[in-house]
């Protein structure tokens, strides 16, 4: 279905003065060229001057029966016949006829001249490029410049190349010129057009069109599918009156393969940089209808088109284009592909009557038929800014869907028009007078009508008319945003009567995508755009910020459309107010009702309203503005409340007044943990602490843990676990209150929401920094998290965090000069949990081993210093924390405490050097060696008892003068050493000094317990 709006894209109308009627037209380069009916003669207009003067005119060598322009070079290529023969010819540096410098140069493809053009400067060249077939089609790329020939049933590149020669000045003069890359044959298909863009290869036939990639690769390869695939093809059979219809075919992307059409790629011998690769794109045959009075012969494929597009972010010459696309068109419709990204059909247009011609721009289809020029829009934008910016079709982003319908903006009235090309805003019109006379015209159309045979036509030479039967037209479309003003205008006729009517939505999306190729246009594209623009309504370049103000409005008016659009579409309100940049409270005034429509909000701007309140945003609303939505979800959503009233975009919501709505919603819902919390919180801003209490009171702690869970934001604003660790938290009334009143609940929730991926660590430390509670409260956080954390980078991170406040701790707690330098929250204040809380409910934490009560006695410090003693003990006799992590943090700890050396003991014994052990605890305090020993001496360090330990008692006891201590030890050692070893082992371990007396009764003991093994 294709919409039609009423609408002027066409500006002004001139006529250039030709003096001869014109035959050919092409435009390129600010130019339009000009062959007259004879053939023999090109002049160029320019199209950037008011009047369109003449830039020069030159002779070509034979009649011009097709010409082009190409962007890329700036050179003309013509195919022209002369004594019945059909060439091929460039034409370089045509603008030097502008100077009245007649000399011209001709040569062959490849031979550089190396006369007049070295010796006196640039001149004018004519490059003869040989075929050994007649050339049917030509096309430029209008990437690379290249050149594409098609012949009967082969398709010749040829590569623009620039060469350097030095002038008699010793000047550097680029010179243009080609070399003959590839010919690809296409035995079945004859090429009636060709089209060549960035790799793209299209060819059309009288009914089929045919789009390859043509790729160079440095390693060789073939093209399996493609090579002599002779298949059964639908063929003419001319000695018949049977008329063989060809089936209605299309294959997109690797299916095109799949089509009867045999491709293959032969070497011409001159390229050395590699091999030439080829795949399908695109295949599609029509079979051949009957139209408005069209005889087989006219019902035929024209206008083909391969049609790039870069964004604004790319270079024209140095980048490949982002988007790619395939127009083509019958008589009734036209055809729009996209290619790059996956081939797919954009949109279909069916013509209200015989199109003729059509040309493609990146914001406007242009088709002319035999009395009118159309205006059609077009969805290249659409695909661009999709490939362009991945936020598109997100809740950030939105774009008008490739697929939309097409719409017609205007019919303009010609007379016989016969062509039609377009450069920048310039629509360039050829028109002849019909100079048949009526009554043949009208008796020979119903016999071509009748024709059943289905043949080539030739075309016929366009007869001589009147001075004055014929006109060269140049239309002015209007800027972008001019015609989106007049879409503006048009839109509000549909707004008044039926605000919901989908040619409203779709008009506006015809407006957003006009707008959105005009910002995705390069700088040059802008340039050229631009050029001859002189009615008094677009006399100037549009301003970027114009459009991109226009734009940020028909966003909003689009956000407005699906405000109030069905469940399937209101999703879209979203993205469109966001791309607007309103303020909230704007789209909330846009949204009101009216007090004659009805009362209810639409569904896409409740949607619109609940992601702004869910996000974490610095926008707060003023109380009126708060209280407004209270109202809209009070009544339109109720059991949205409490995430509204959570948001932080709400603090300044009239408490109150949210009170009583919150208990009619108790009333009516029932009682929540969240709508509880909610109501306290509530509470807690009109500053009546007794009835916070009676309202926190009212569930269990771990209900309530499991509120703050299902709504987050009721502790923390600015978070959430999607967040990166560096975004910014704060803490919430509520959660300063709990800080204050019930630290346990606090720390709990923290953890659940750490433990549900709804808030990171360091968001977390940030809240209790917030809270000035980083030594304290923090520190509890983290004992509990570790309890709770099953993630092993976060038991780690946590386990050497803990060691270091603990160590910190027992460095500013030895003294109480010291002590008095802590803050007075953490003086104060008892952890949450114990040494002993967190050894009998955390596996992290180790018991102590029984050595460390004999070496540290209990009663000798402070309690915050015992406990972080106890606390980091533990954790160094537990199975977690690697003792290589913390063992530079103790060497801030002295040994010459008893607590000191326990802990320097830990990290060696950890370490597994029981030896040094012993000799320390030897040295300092020999009353715990037992109870050492007795834990750390099993299995394989056994034998330490008589290898390390016996000799050091044996030794220290003989040197001792109060060796009472020393002795005891020796004696439970001695039994530990007779229980283990054999008679002859112990014989060897007593001392030869004369005390073997002493070792008598413990010999006799190993002998008996011995004797009895």
């Amino acid at each position: 279905m294709v919409h039609v709006y009423n609408c002027h894209p066409y500006a002004s109308q001139q006529i250039v003065q030709v003096e001869q009627e014109p035959r050919l037209v092409c435009c390129g380069g600010g130019a339009l060229f000009v062959v007259a009916t004879g053939g023999c003669k090109v002049e160029a207009y320019s199209l950037e001057q008011e009047g369109c003067p003449l830039i020069c005119r030159f002779a070509t060598m034979g009649t011009v029966r097709s010409i082009q322009h190409s962007k890329i070079g700036d050179y003309l290529v013509t195919t022209e016949e002369k004594n019945s023969a059909t060439y091929l010819r460039a034409y370089t540096n045509w603008r030097h006829q502008a100077e009245g410098k007649a000399r011209v140069g001709v040569r062959l493809l490849g031979h550089l001249l190396r006369g007049a053009s070295v010796r006196g400067g640039a001149q004018m060249e004519i490059i003869e490029i040989p075929l050994s077939e007649r050339p049917v089609a030509v096309a430029c790329c209008p990437v690379t410049g290249d050149l594409l020939v098609g012949c009967e049933n082969t398709l010749v590149l040829f590569t623009l190349r620039r060469q350097s020669q030095t002038s008699g000045s010793n000047l550097n003069i680029s010179i243009l010129d080609f070399e003959r890359s590839v010919i690809v044959h296409l035995p079945k298909i004859t090429p009636k057009q060709v089209a060549l863009c960035g790799g793209y290869v299209a060819v059309q036939a009288e009914l089929e069109v045919l789009v390859l990639k043509l790729d160079s690769s440095s390693e060789p390869k073939t093209l399996d599918d493609s090579l002599d695939t002779s298949k059964n093809v639908d063929r003419l059979d001319d000695q018949s009156d049977l008329l063989f219809v060809p089936r209605q075919q299309e294959l997109l992307g690797d299916r095109a393969k799949d089509c009867d059409i045999p491709v293959s790629i032969e070497k011409t011998g001159l390229e050395d940089k590699g091999q030439y690769t080829l795949s399908y794109v695109l295949f599609r045959r029509f079979t051949p209808e009957f139209f408005q009075g069209c005889s087989v012969e006219e019902t035929q494929l024209h206008s083909l088109q391969l049609y790039p597009l870069f964004t604004s972010s790319q270079s024209v010459s140095t980048e490949e284009p982002a988007c790619v696309f395939c127009f083509f068109s019958l008589p009734n419709a036209g055809y729009l592909y996209s290619l790059k990204g996956g081939v797919e059909l954009l949109s279909a247009y069916q013509y209200p009557e015989k199109v003729l011609e059509a040309v493609l721009t990146d914001q406007l289809l242009h088709v002319i038929t035999k009395n009118a020029l159309q205006c059609f829009t077009v969805r290249c934008a659409a695909v661009a800014a999709r490939i362009e910016d991945p936020y598109i079709d997100t809740t950030m982003k939105a774009c008008p869907p490739c697929s939309l319908e097409v719409c017609a903006l205007r019919m303009q009235l010609f007379i016989g028009l016969r062509s039609v090309c377009v450069h920048g805003r310039h629509v360039i019109l050829l028109s002849a007078a019909d100079t048949e006379p009526p009554e043949e015209a009208e008796r020979s159309t119903p016999r071509r009508a009748l024709s059943r045979k289905w043949t080539i036509s030739s075309p016929k030479e366009t007869s001589a008319a009147a001075h004055g039967s014929w006109n060269l037209y140049v239309v002015g479309t209007v800027p972008p945003l001019a015609l989106y003003q007049e879409m503006v205008e048009y839109s509000r006729q549909y707004a008044e009567t039926n605000p919901q009517a989908q040619s409203l939505r779709h008009l506006l999306s015809e407006a957003h995508l006009l707008l959105r190729a005009a910002l995705l246009q390069t700088p040059e594209q802008q340039r050229r755009s631009g050029e001859g623009d002189r009615t008094a309504s677009a006399g100037r370049q549009t301003d970027r910020q114009e459009v991109e103000a226009a734009f940020r409005q028909n966003c909003a008016q689009l956000g407005d459309c699906f405000s109030r659009a069905s469940q399937k579409d209101c999703h879209l309100a979203l993205p469109y107010y966001r791309m607007s940049g309103l303020p909230v409270t704007e789209v909330m005034a846009r949204n009101r009702p009216l007090s004659s429509g009805p009362q209810s909000h639409g569904l896409g701007f409740l949607f619109y309203l609940k992601h702004f309140l869910f996000e974490e945003t610095e926008q707060s609303l003023s109380q009126e503005s708060a209280d407004e939505v209270v109202d809209i979800f009070s009544q339109s959503d109720p059991s949205e409340l409490i995430s509204v009233c959570a948001s932080p975009s709400m603090v300044n919501i009239g408490p109150a007044r949210t009170l009583r709505i919150l208990h009619h919603l108790e009333a009516t819902a029932g009682v929540s943990v969240p709508l509880t919390i909610t109501m306290a919180t509530m509470m807690l801003r009109l500053e009546d602490l007794p009835r916070y209490t009676q309202l926190m009171d009212r569930h269990a702690e771990m209900l309530l843990v499991y509120g703050f869970i299902d709504e987050p934001r009721l502790l923390l604003h600015g978070g959430g676990g999607g967040g990166g660790p560096h975004t910014h938290v704060r803490p919430t009334a509520l959660t300063r209150q709990l800080a204050k009143s019930q630290p346990g609940l606090l720390v709990a929730g923290m953890v659940a929401l750490h433990e549900n991926n709804k808030v990171q660590l360091e968001q977390a430390d940030h809240i209790f920094k917030e809270l000035d509670c980083e030594n304290c409260l923090q520190v509890d956080f983290w004992e509990a998290t570790l309890m709770a954390s099953s993630q092993e980078a976060v038991i780690q991170e946590l386990l050497f965090r803990l060691a270091s406040v603990y160590i910190d701790r027992l460095t500013h707690t030895h003294s109480p000069d010291a002590q008095s330098s802590l803050p007075r929250a953490s003086a104060k204040r008892r952890s949450l949990k114990s040494a002993d809380d967190l050894i009998n409910s955390c596996s992290h934490y180790g018991a102590l081993y029984p050595w460390l009560t004999v070496l540290c006695p209990a009663h000798t410090n402070s309690y915050q210093h015992q406990e972080a003693l106890h606390k980091l003990q533990s954790l160094l006799c537990g199975p977690s924390l690697s003792v290589g992590s913390v063992q530079p943090l103790l060497e801030r700890l002295s040994e010459e405490t008893l607590w000191g050396f326990s802990l320097h003991l830990l990290c060696a014994t950890r370490g597994g050097r029981y030896d040094l052990g012993i000799e320390k605890l030897l040295d300092r305090c020999p009353q715990a060696i037992i109870a050492f020993a007795n834990h750390h001496l099993q299995d394989k360090n056994m034998a330490l008892w008589w290898q390390k330990l016996l000799p050091e008692l044996c030794d220290r006891t003989r040197a001792a003068a109060d060796n009472s201590i020393l002795l005891a030890a020796l004696k439970e050692t001695l039994v530990v050493v007779a229980t283990e070893t054999s008679p002859a082992q112990f014989l060897e371990l007593i001392p030869d000094d004369g005390t073997a007396s002493y070792f008598l009764p413990h010999l006799l003991t190993c002998s008996q317990r011995h004797l009895l093994a």
